[in-house]
């Protein structure tokens, strides 16, 4: 696997002592012409990867305030197409902080395997985190990523057996994203006893950084979680602000 700005980032961070901040964005939410400018201005402000959401009409994960997000974002047509455009824009000013696409697996499929990988990769794209779509069915993903520097992402829940950890470890590049809770973003409970617990359990098996997601909503969760993990992901708490403002 070709090293990515997702890898070198983290090194960076680890010779730094401290954890990553990922913050993500609904592309094209409020206005497709604001993405990119919100994405430069979420890096000035300390976030060091950049988790961006591709609208899709039937999310599964989503909580309310993300969904509502997508929704505005789908109409205004802002498509898969529009995202890797919008990174391709991004690099011209940063070339250095890693993008991340959240997606589901029809925005993929319609594109192509292939054709997915080659525009992401020319557009400065570093991950992929595909929502619904398993190891068990990702062969062909990962087939198209095989000689490219485009991170393949898997998550890993409460739930998720020390089996099917090793089969993440085997495939997964980048950084494992861990769902801290049973449920949707937007949560506003963590159980950080159980997220210790969890987290050290996936480092015995994992060797790639493991993120924090889901419940992270306010500075005092995202220092806790800090702790602990490689890497804090922030959604809805920042998605939120964008739609008050």
């Amino acid at each position: 696997m070709t090293a990515t700005r997702i890898s070198k980032r983290f090194d960076s961070l680890v010779a730094a002592a401290r954890s990553a901040l990922i913050p993500y964005i609904m592309a094209g939410d409020p206005h497709p012409a604001t993405t990119v400018s919100l994405m430069h201005t979420l890096v000035e402000n300390g976030g060091d990867l950049i988790e961006l959401g591709v609208p899709f009409s039937d999310p599964m994960a989503d909580g309310a305030v993300i969904q509502a997000a997508s929704e505005r974002a789908l109409r205004h047509g802002v498509s898969l197409h529009d995202v890797i455009t919008m990174v391709a824009e991004f690099r011209h000013r940063d070339d250095d902080t890693p993008v991340v696409l959240m997606t589901y697996q029809n925005p993929i499929e319609a594109m192509g395997e292939m054709q997915f990988v080659e525009s992401a990769v020319a557009a400065g794209v570093d991950g992929v985190l595909v929502v619904d779509l398993p190891i068990e069915e990702a062969g062909a993903l990962l087939k198209a990523v095989a000689n490219e520097a485009l991170d393949v992402i898997f998550l890993a829940s409460p739930t998720t057996s020390t089996q099917r950890l090793k089969h993440i470890a085997k495939l997964a590049s980048g950084f494992v994203y861990y769902v801290s809770l049973k449920g949707v973003t937007g949560a506003k409970h963590i159980d950080i006893e159980q997220i210790a617990d969890k987290v050290q359990q996936f480092k015995n098996i994992i060797s790639i950084p493991i993120a924090v997601g889901f419940g992270i909503h306010d500075a005092q969760s995202a220092a806790q979680v800090a702790r602990l993990a490689d890497a804090v992901v922030v959604g809805s708490a920042i998605v939120s602000i964008i739609e008050q403002n």
